[in-house]
């Protein structure tokens, strides 16, 4: 006889008491074998796929996609020892997959199967009703449609919109969120409804700041802080409430260093990226500055320096901004953290970075160049103590060996904690990160 067993939310890490469904990943009838994800779920940390630890078939669902749960409450139950006919399924695999004990494990990639679990059925999904002004046909585009993002089809899917129809914005056209919110927008200028999209504009347009509201029952655009949001603003706003922050910048001509990079590349091998290169220049001057690889236990009125650099990055998703941390980057080399980076970016576009990749870190660095811009105040990654941030590089008017020439110059700001050291040692710092970039043989020194 079978034995309904119910799996609650487990508890996610990092202090984490709630979760968004973002996507069910089994029907009520499925056979699930042990530490076969179920759901996944957007925490403010990260998109997690949530493994049952029990085998069966499942006989319920609690919650619909876009639900906010608590930690503990329940997610499905299954039938353990249940017929697999109750799934259409035959009594091998009733027996394969049915066992009274869970693994016990509850994260994606930490089970105690061997082998990935497989899905006993597949459902194909419905396709939308219409699109674009016109009936859905499903042999529009043959091949996949080019997402990523969960959260990108679940907003297409609410809204009736065919994604086979818009051309995505993003890398080899890549559908972006931006992309479905355009042709939504798109569809309500003309009066069509939200299900009715007009054709897609290839690159959309920045959404206008609303003007400021008169009263609370003013229009405007209202956007919950919650999930990645949320969390950002939550540590952003303690950080300028806790950390009495100062901020140095210097310019530093970084054409050695660019140099230095190109040459390195030209010899063959990985390709060595330049977020490595200031990564391992700042885990030099903190080996030389470890006052700014600390944080500031108020309670106990101290500060703890970290022997271990756990250096955070920044990267722009299109689910807000993150800070992926790079383990022991004290103990990587140019091309580990090269690759490590890459790793750890591609999964931040993807969604699928884990809670402890976003967690942990003793020291960020932060690329706004990326975007354009020549300087920033950054704000500290609270409970951190400093910030390197590092502006474009771009040819500039310098003088080099007493002669006026174009360089390629760059504005380096550190934010830090004035708690844990005085502008003595941050000017210190700061100042050998310059001199890395510009000489960068004097990294040999601390080899």
């Amino acid at each position: 006889m079978a034995q309904v067993l119910e799996f609650k939310l487990p508890d996610l890490g990092e202090g984490l008491t709630e979760a968004e469904i973002v996507r069910w990943l089994v029907e009520v009838g499925d056979v699930v074998a042990v530490d076969q994800p179920v759901v996944e779920v957007e925490t403010a940390k990260a998109l997690v796929d949530v493994p049952c630890p029990y085998g069966g078939v499942v006989t319920a669902r609690f919650g619909e996609e876009g639900t906010e749960l608590p930690v503990g409450a329940p997610l499905i139950t299954v039938a353990v020892g249940a017929p697999a006919s109750a799934s259409g399924g035959s009594a091998e695999e009733a027996d394969a997959g049915v066992k009274t004990e869970g693994s016990g494990n509850v994260l994606v990639g930490y089970g105690t199967s061997e082998a990935p679990a497989r899905r006993r059925r597949v459902r194909t999904p419905a396709a939308p009703k219409a699109a674009n002004g016109r009936p859905a046909v499903p042999d529009v585009v043959e091949g996949p449609v080019p997402v990523i993002s969960p959260l990108v089809r679940r907003l297409a899917r609410e809204n009736g919109l065919d994604l086979r129809e818009l051309t995505g914005s993003g890398p080899e056209g890549l559908i972006l969120r931006a992309d479905v919110e355009y042709a939504l927008k798109a569809a309500t200028t003309q009066g069509r409804p939200a299900s009715q999209p007009t054709a897609v504009a290839h690159a959309p347009e920045p959404t206008p700041t609303p003007t400021a509201l008169t009263g609370p029952a003013a229009g405007g655009i209202r956007t919950p802080l919650k999930g990645i949001r949320g969390a950002v603003a939550d540590k952003l706003s303690r950080s300028r409430r806790e950390i009495p922050d100062a901020t140095c910048w210097v310019d530093a001509d970084a054409t050695e260093l660019m140099r230095a990079r190109a040459a390195m590349n030209a010899a063959g091998g990985p390709k060595i990226s330049l977020l490595a290169l200031l990564a391992r220049i700042c885990t030099a001057a903190l080996a030389r500055h470890p006052e700014l690889n600390s944080t500031v236990d108020m309670a106990a009125r101290e500060v703890v320096q970290f022997d271990e650099v756990h250096l955070g990055f920044a990267a722009q998703t299109e689910r807000g901004l993150v800070v992926p941390v790079v383990r022991d980057a004290h103990a990587r080399d140019a091309e580990s953290l090269s690759a490590e980076f890459a790793r750890l970016t591609e999964a931040a576009r993807t969604g699928s970075l884990t809670p402890g990749e976003l967690t942990g870190g003793t020291f960020t660095l932060n690329n706004y160049g990326v975007f354009g811009v020549d300087g920033s105040t950054p704000i500290i990654n609270h409970p951190e103590a400093a910030m390197l941030g590092v502006g474009r590089i771009i040819p500039k008017p310098w003088v080099h060996e007493g002669e006026l020439a174009v360089r390629q110059v760059v504005q380096l700001s550190l934010t830090f904690d004035h708690r844990v050291c005085d502008g003595g040692t941050a000017g210190g710092f700061l100042r050998y990160v310059a001199d890395c970039v510009e000489q960068p043989a004097v990294l040999l020194r601390t080899l």
